[in-house]
This record gives C-alpha cells, sequence and structure tokens, in this order.
C-alpha cells in the first residue's frame, strides 16, 4: 500500500525527471541565407549568430545554414520562411516590396538616417514595433541582421554629369532608391550576388551599387568599371533576421531570449566589421588602384534624387495609413537625432578638417 509519503516521494522524482528530459530536450532549426556560401561578412553573421545560440542554450538548440546554392531561392526567403520550409531566414526587409511595399523601409531608405541613428529608432524610437505591425500579418517576426554602415553610390561604366544621363541606364539597385531612380528615367533592377560581376562586365546593365569597400573590392567591380560613386540611397543598410512566427512561439522562453540577444549580438558584430573592413579596403583602393576614379553626384543630380526621394514618399504615405504611420515615424525621429549628430560627430569631424 502507497502512504501519502511514498506518494508524494513518487510525485517528486517524477517531477525531477521531468525537469531533466525538458533541460536535455534539443530544438533544431534550419535557416535559409540569401548569400552564397561562405560569403564573407554577411554569411560570417550567421555563423556567428549559430555559434552564440548552440554556446548559449548548452547545445539545446542548434541551427543548420543553408546557403542559396542549397535553397536556390535567394530572394525567396519570405515565403520559405512564411510557408514553414525553412525556420529562419537572413536576408534584406527591402527584397520583399513585391509582397509588401511597407517591408523596405526596414533595411535603409534614400537621404535617411545613418546607422547610429537607425539603431536608436529601432530600439528605443518606435521602429522595432512598428516593423513587428507589418510582418504580423504574415506570421513572420524580423529582427535585426547586421549593418553594412552608409554604402557608396555604386560603380559606373560612364561618369554621371546631370540628370540626362541616368536616361535609360540600367543599374542593379534595389528598394526604395530603384524607385527613385526610375522616376528619373533610369532602368532599376535586382541580380543576385554572384551574378553581378557577370552582368557588368556583358554589359547587361550599365551600373550597379553593391555595398562598399568592404565587400566590393573583392568582388573586382573596379576591374570593369572605373567610376565609383559616394552614396546617397542606403545610409545605413540593415539586414534581417525572419522567424516563422509559431516556430518561434513553441519554443521554451530562454531560447527565445537567447535567439533574442543573440541576433541582436550578430547584428553589432557584423557592423563593426564592416566598418573595419570598408576602412581596410578603402586604403587599399587608394593605394593599389589608382585608376579608380571617385565621384560624387553633381548637385543638381542630388537636388533631382532628393525631390523624386520627397514625392514618392509623399505619394505612398497618401496611398496607405500604415505607410504613412512609418514615414511620419522616421522623418520626426530623423530631425530630432540628426540635430545631435550635427552637433556632435559632425561638429568633431568638422573641427579637425578646419
Amino acid at each position: 500500500m502507497l502512504t501519502k509519503a511514498r506518494i508524494l516521494s513518487l510525485l517528486f522524482s517524477c517531477m525531477l525527471f521531468s525537469t531533466s528530459a525538458l533541460a536535455a530536450q534539443v530544438y533544431h532549426l534550419r535557416l535559409a541565407e540569401s548569400w552564397p556560401p561562405n560569403f564573407p561578412i554577411f554569411g560570417e553573421s550567421t555563423k556567428t549568430f549559430k555559434q552564440q545560440v548552440e554556446a548559449l542554450s548548452g547545445g539545446r538548440l542548434r541551427i543548420t545554414i543553408h546557403a542559396k546554392n542549397k535553397h536556390k531561392a535567394p530572394f525567396g526567403i519570405f515565403d520559405m520562411v512564411r510557408s514553414g520550409q525553412y525556420d529562419m531566414g537572413h536576408s534584406a526587409s527591402y527584397y520583399w516590396k513585391g509582397k509588401d511595399p511597407n517591408t523596405l523601409y526596414f533595411t535603409t531608405m534614400p537621404f535617411g538616417m545613418t546607422a547610429p541613428e537607425q539603431y536608436a529608432w529601432f530600439y528605443h524610437g518606435g521602429g522595432m514595433q512598428l516593423m513587428e505591425k507589418v510582418y504580423d500579418k504574415y506570421g513572420l517576426l524580423s529582427f535585426l541582421g547586421g549593418n553594412t554602415g552608409n554604402q557608396m553610390g555604386g560603380w559606373f561604366q560612364k561618369e554621371i554629369n546631370s540628370v540626362a544621363d541616368l536616361q535609360g541606364l540600367k543599374m542593379r539597385i534595389p528598394g526604395f532608391a530603384g524607385e527613385v531612380l526610375a522616376k528619373l528615367g533610369a532602368k532599376p533592377t535586382n541580380i543576385p550576388a554572384g551574378e553581378l560581376y557577370t552582368a557588368l562586365e556583358r554589359r547587361t546593365i550599365d551600373a550597379l551599387e553593391w555595398v562598399g569597400p568592404s565587400l566590393d573590392l573583392r568582388m573586382g567591380f573596379h576591374k570593369i568599371a572605373p567610376y565609383y560613386y559616394t552614396g546617397w540611397h542606403e545610409p545605413a543598410t540593415e539586414l534581417q533576421f525572419l522567424i516563422n512566427r509559431k516556430k518561434f512561439a513553441s519554443l521554451p522562453d530562454d531560447l527565445q531570449a537567447i535567439l533574442r540577444v543573440a541576433m541582436q549580438s550578430a547584428a553589432h558584430d557584423m557592423y563593426a566589421r564592416s566598418y573595419h573592413e570598408s576602412a581596410m579596403n578603402w586604403a587599399k583602393i587608394r593605394q593599389e588602384y589608382p585608376q579608380v576614379q571617385i565621384r560624387t553626384f553633381p548637385k543638381p543630380v542630388m537636388d533631382a534624387l532628393r525631390a523624386a526621394n520627397e514625392q514618392l514618399l509623399a505619394e505612398r504615405a497618401a496611398q496607405d495609413p500604415l505607410a504613412k504611420e512609418i514615414i511620419a515615424s522616421q522623418q520626426a525621429y530623423l530631425q530630432k537625432v540628426r540635430a545631435w549628430t550635427r552637433i556632435s560627430d559632425q561638429a568633431y569631424l568638422n573641427a579637425l578638417s578646419e
């Protein structure tokens, strides 16, 4: 006959066994990225993320990463994660403007915030909440996935001296910037990373923007396009981690927290790495490739680009209440944070150059 004490003892033993079994359970997530295998910086950020997750979880959460050569769909991450084919993805939010135009605001915007300003907006200015509102209807969660910093304006086969030079220009350029250029007569297109050099070499396109010295130099664009322009279109390009919301919710709370911490850590590490590599490669360009001609778009071109950008933003805000909310949030935050940037970082740099 079981005594009360014996029953309590057995219940306690069962509880210990259940707790032990739960702690030992191993969870697996499959992540698809838009990048080729072993792609520098971008691909390294997902590996950093994987290492941190597995270390912090004591091996209870395992990540399998598939590069684009495995899943064959660099621009299909959104659909694959939404459908559950993959649990996670690493890509860029502005690739999904065909799915939902409001996704593109969360990568970067022409004439918008710098990386520190944009991080402040995301984490403390309401940006994360707005991004969640956009992705919620698709059963997705989006988290920051790493910043390239200010990107260069691109590699051009010919010099741009006027707005007329943009007419008919075939250029690889994604996101809102592509729409801005299209408004001025250019023909923007989006091409996966592995196909960029061939497209430029064969004159399938006349120009392209990729990232900046951090990644551009190893791509070899300087061999076939002599004009390298400074940026305007992507002052703070933030990649993203996409997660299937149901899958995320199925994980224990501590593993959800580990994922959040590891994503944020990997994102900031990528920003630091991007800045470092751009500085090192910019020095190399100056020393070893004097044929590269650095240009800045003439003021009339920049004025036309800015005017087209403002017109497009106004049109979007008038058409979509959520777009209006996001645009208003970014513009209001930029106005406040830029005042601080000017009196802090910009004032410091200006003082050194005087």
